[in-house]
C-alpha cells in the first residue's frame, strides 16, 4: 500500500519509459484502427466482436481540450445491445495505464500463467475462457498521462494528475465513449483495480451527479481510505496479519490440514477479536498479555515469538517478506506473497529499493506489455514511440488531497464515502469487492473494515457483495482465483435484471 504514494511501482503496470511524447499544437492524433476478431471459448461457445483502438478528446466545461485518451474497447457485434452491458475498466498506480487488466484477465485474449512460475520471455497467447466479453462489451481507458493518453497542449498537468482531477477526467471520458459510441441505452458498469478501485469509487458518484446511471461497480484489489498508509497506523498492521498468516500456511509452515479459506477466515477473526484490540492498548498492554498474543500471532503467521515481541506485535510486510523464509535464502513477493526470489547481497541493503522489488510483478508485466503491443499492432494503430504503462512522474507528482462528500476537502482520501453517498442516491445499483488472500499490496481486512464504518442500512448493505480467493493483487494472475471469480462475476451482472 505504502508504494502508492510514489516509489518505483504503485500499482501492477508494464513499466516503460516514464516520458511521454509530448503533445505539439501540430501533432496528429492517432488515426482510429478496427479489426474483427472471434472469441472462443472452452465449451465451443463463439462471440464475434469488434476491437477498436482511439484517441478519445475531452474538454472542460469551457470547451478547451483537456486529454487526448485511448480507449481500446470490445463490443459485440450482436444488433440488439439494449441489454448488454457495457463496462469501463482501468488498473490503478496512479500513474498506471489498463494494458494488464487487459492482457491479463478480463479481455478476450490472455497470458495464461503457470502458479507461481515465472513466464518464459515469449508466452502462447490464448482466448481468454475468463473474459469478461461473456457477459458485457469492455473499454479499457489509459488514465491521463499513462498508456497513450496524454494532456492536451497548453492545458496543466496538475488540474488531471490528482484523486479529483483525475475522477473528473474519466467521468468526462466515459460520458465522451457515450456519444462516440451512441451507448447511452446500454447498462453502464465500472471495473477498477489497486488505485483504479479508488478512482471508480470517485468516478461512480461523479457520473451519477451529471446523469450517468452506473449499474455496477467491480472493486478488485481495493483501496478506499488512504490514511492507513500514515506511519503507526493500527489498522496497517491488522490488515497486513491474515495475508501473513495465508502466505505462511501456503508455504506448509502452518494451517496444515485445514481449508485454506477456513485458515484465512480465523485469522481475520483473530484480528477482529484479540489482535486490533492489543495494537491499539499498545504501551499499556500487560507484558503477559502480550506475550499471549504474540504466541497466538506465532500460531498463525510462523514467525518467532521472540522477533514478534521485539517489535510489539507491529509486523511490517517488508519484515515478514525479508526473515519468513531468510533460512532458505528468499524473500517473498509483495503483490503475491507467495512468489519468492533469491535474496540481495548485504550492500544492496537500500530498503526502499527492496520494498519496490517483487519477484510476483517480474514475473508477467515483461511479456504482458509485449503481447499487448502485438495486439494493438495486429489491429493496426500505430499510436505513439512510447506506450507509458506506468508513468513515474504522475505518481510522483499525483495530489491526494479529495473533496470528500458531506465531509470536505482532506490531505489523503477515503472514498468509502463516495462509495456510500453514491449507493445512497442509486439504491438500485451494486458493488463487488473482490480480495485476494496472499495480496500483500490492498489487504481484503481493510476494505471490510473501511465499509463496516459506513453503518449502511440493512437494504443498501445487501447491495454490496463480497469474495475472496486465493489470489494476490493480481487477480489474473492467478487461473484457479480466475476459474473461481468468473461465475461470480456472471451472477454479478445478473443482479440489475432483479430489482
Amino acid at each position: 500500500i505504502r508504494a502508492a504514494l510514489g516509489r518505483r511501482r504503485g500499482a501492477p503496470m508494464a513499466e516503460t519509459s516514464t516520458a511521454q511524447t509530448p503533445e505539439k499544437p501540430e501533432e496528429k492524433i492517432p488515426e482510429a484502427a478496427s479489426k474483427h476478431y472471434t472469441w472462443t471459448g472452452k465449451d465451443g461457445k463463439t462471440i464475434d466482436y469488434t476491437g477498436t483502438a482511439e484517441m478519445l478528446t475531452i474538454y472542460s466545461d469551457k470547451g478547451e481540450a483537456m486529454c487526448h485518451q485511448f480507449c481500446l474497447s470490445y463490443v459485440s457485434d450482436e444488433q440488439d445491445k439494449s441489454d448488454r452491458p457495457v463496462t469501463f475498466l482501468w488498473n490503478g498506480g496512479p500513474g498506471g495505464s489498463s494494458s494488464m487488466v487487459c492482457i491479463g484477465g478480463q479481455g478476450p485474449v490472455r497470458v495464461p500463467t503457470d502458479g507461481t512460475k515465472h513466464l518464459p520471455n515469449t508466452c502462447p497467447v490464448e482466448d481468454n475462457p475468463y473474459t469478461l466479453l461473456q457477459v458485457s462489451d469492455l473499454v479499457f481507458i489509459d488514465a491521463p498521462g499513462t498508456g497513450y493518453s496524454h494532456v492536451a497542449a497548453g492545458y496543466d498537468p496538475k488540474k488531471v494528475w490528482g484523486v479529483d482531477g483525475d475522477g473528473d477526467a474519466m467521468a468526462r471520458t466515459i460520458i465522451a465513449w457515450l456519444n462516440e459510441h451512441n451507448a447511452w441505452d446500454r447498462p453502464h458498469y465500472l471495473y477498477g483495480e489497486s488505485y483504479g478501485t479508488t478512482r471508480a469509487a470517485v468516478v461512480y458518484r461523479l457520473l451519477g451527479e451529471r446523469g450517468v446511471g452506473v449499474d455496477g461497480v467491480v472493486e478488485q484489489s481495493s483501496i478506499l481510505d488512504y490514511a492507513v498508509m500514515l506511519p503507526g497506523n493500527d489498522d496497517y498492521y491488522a490488515g497486513m496479519f491474515p495475508v501473513m498468516a495465508a502466505t505462511a500456511q501456503s508455504a506448509g509452515v502452518v494451517g496444515q490440514g485445514v481449508d485454506p479459506e477456513t485458515w484465512f477466515g480465523q485469522a481475520m477473526d483473530f484480528v477482529n477479536n484479540t489482535y486490533i484490540n492489543a495494537l491499539t492498548i499498545a504501551g499499556n498492554l500487560p507484558q503477559d498479555k502480550m506475550q499471549e498474543v504474540a504466541e497466538q500471532m506465532h500460531e498463525f503467521c510462523g514467525l518467532p515469538v521472540d522477533f514478534i515481541m521485539a517489535r510489539k506485535l507491529r509486523i511490517d510486510l517488508f519484515e515478514f517478506r525479508a526473515h519468513f523464509s531468510q533460512d532458505k535464502g528468499l524473500s517473498h513477493g509483495r503483490y503475491d506473497t507467495r512468489f519468492t526470489e533469491q535474496v540481495y547481497q548485504p550492500i544492496q541493503g537500500d530498503l526502499g529499493f527492496f520494498q519496490m522489488e517483487d519477484p510476483s510483478y517480474d514475473a508477467i508485466q515483461v511479456v504482458y506489455n509485449e503481447v499487448y503491443q502485438k495486439l494493438l499492432r495486429d489491429m493496426g494503430f500505430k499510436g505513439y514511440p512510447n506506450y507509458c504503462g506506468l508513468n513515474i512522474e504522475v505518481n510522483e507528482s499525483w495530489n491526494w488531497n479529495h473533496n470528500m462528500p458531506g465531509v470536505g476537502s482532506a490531505p489523503m482520501p477515503n472514498v468509502a464515502f463516495d462509495i456510500a453517498t453514491a449507493l445512497r442516491r442509486n439504491p438500485t445499483s451494486h458493488v463487488i469487492f473482490l480480495g485476494g488472500r496472499h495480496d500483500g499490496a490492498t489487504p481484503y481486512w481493510n476494505v471490510i473494515h473501511d465499509m463496516a464504518k459506513m453503518y449502511l442500512p440493512e437494504d443498501l448493505s445487501r447491495q454490496i457483495l463480497w469474495h475472496e480467493s486465493s489470489n494476490g493483487h493480481m487477480l489474473y494472475a492467478d487461473t484457479p482465483a480466475l476459474e473461481d471469480t468468473t461465475p461470480v462475476l456472471q451472477k454479478f451482472y445478473e443482479l440489475r435484471h432483479q430489482n
